[in-house]
């Protein structure tokens, strides 16, 4: 460690919310995911951090990581540093209206029109698109990366303000041979016993694998998936089933794969999140915007259960 350290001011805020994503999980591997970044990479930033500081912060040990006596005391003041800076951000493009703003979606969700809507609404401000990972949404928000966020639930949503706007049904997405495939419709107890695929982040898991089931059984273990392709190939392979949202028509199917609808179960909602302290214009007209044109259309869909289709959603 220097004998010197840095200022203050000289403190990467990057670095900081990293270290209070680790000091919330107490785990390097799970504060790696949270973070999507590679844990190396991460313990790497953490010692940066220290490095800068001169003092160290956490303990790493094979059972998880537990912070130092000076980690304790620089963890609230992490965090206020956190909030201030977001606040400065925040309250600053509002008070000048921001030139630049961004819209960020999840999965196969579509902003496009409402996009169009708001750049006609706004001409002087420039309007831009990202698409996000579905555990990006509230990080994307709170580092300012973009603006409001299209997304379907769950996600953390702590220091967020969510909307919602519709909700979907979700459906079964089995292979071709699969026993079910060709059914209209089945319930919980047709698939109760076969593996759903897993995803790291626990409430997600929980919510599109139905953990633990209404008996109070814990679901089946599937293969762990990072993104939609592989999840369509470990279904298309008969490895793993997985549930999907019923409103993703704009995603083709492969055609070794069919969906059919889930009775009985809850659906998901899709909601646009935005910073919860953001009464910002652009973000006043884009929800607007969103409950005109994404509400409305879908009202008589919300708790209608489709057909069976060729197509599939994923979220």
């Amino acid at each position: 460690m220097p004998d010197d350290p840095p200022s203050s001011a000289d403190l990467d805020l990057r670095l900081v919310r990293y270290f209070t994503v680790v000091a919330e999980h107490r785990n390097f591997h799970r504060a790696a995911d949270a973070l999507h970044l590679a844990q190396p990479s991460l313990s790497r930033q953490i010692q940066r951090l220290e490095e800068r500081m001169g003092v160290r912060l956490l303990h790493r040990t094979k059972q998880g990581s537990h912070l130092t006596e000076a980690g304790r005391i620089f963890l609230p003041q992490a965090r206020t540093l956190l909030h201030s800076a977001r606040q400065a951000v925040t309250t600053t493009r509002a008070a000048v209206g921001p030139d630049e703003f961004t819209i960020g979606y999840t999965g196969s969700l579509i902003v496009t029109t409402a996009a169009r809507e708001l750049r006609d609404r706004r001409p002087a401000a420039e309007v831009r698109t990202l698409h996000l990972d579905f555990r990006q949404v509230r990080a994307a928000l709170l580092d300012h990366r973009v603006d409001v966020v299209l997304a379907r639930e769950p996600f953390p949503t702590g220091g967020l303000r969510v909307t919602a706007l519709y909700e979907e049904p979700r459906v079964l997405v089995v292979p071709a041979f699969h026993r079910l495939a060709g059914r209209t419709s089945v319930t919980l107890d047709d698939f109760a016993d076969e593996a759903l695929v897993r995803y790291a982040d626990a409430a997600y898991d929980a919510f599109w694998r139905l953990d633990p089931r209404p008996d109070g059984r814990p679901a089946p273990g599937g293969p762990l998936v990072m993104s939609a392709v592989d999840k369509l190939e470990l279904v298309a392979g008969g490895q793993a089933l997985a549930l999907a949202p019923a409103g993703g028509e704009h995603n083709p199917l492969r055609h070794d794969l069919t969906t059919i609808p889930v009775e009985g179960i809850e659906p998901c909602r899709v909601v646009v999140a935005t910073r919860a302290e953001d009464r910002g214009p652009l973000v006043a007209d884009f929800l607007a915007i969103a409950v005109h044109q994404l509400t409305g259309p879908r009202r008589l869909r919300r708790t209608a259960v489709p057909p069976a289709t060729d197509q599939a959603p994923f979220t």
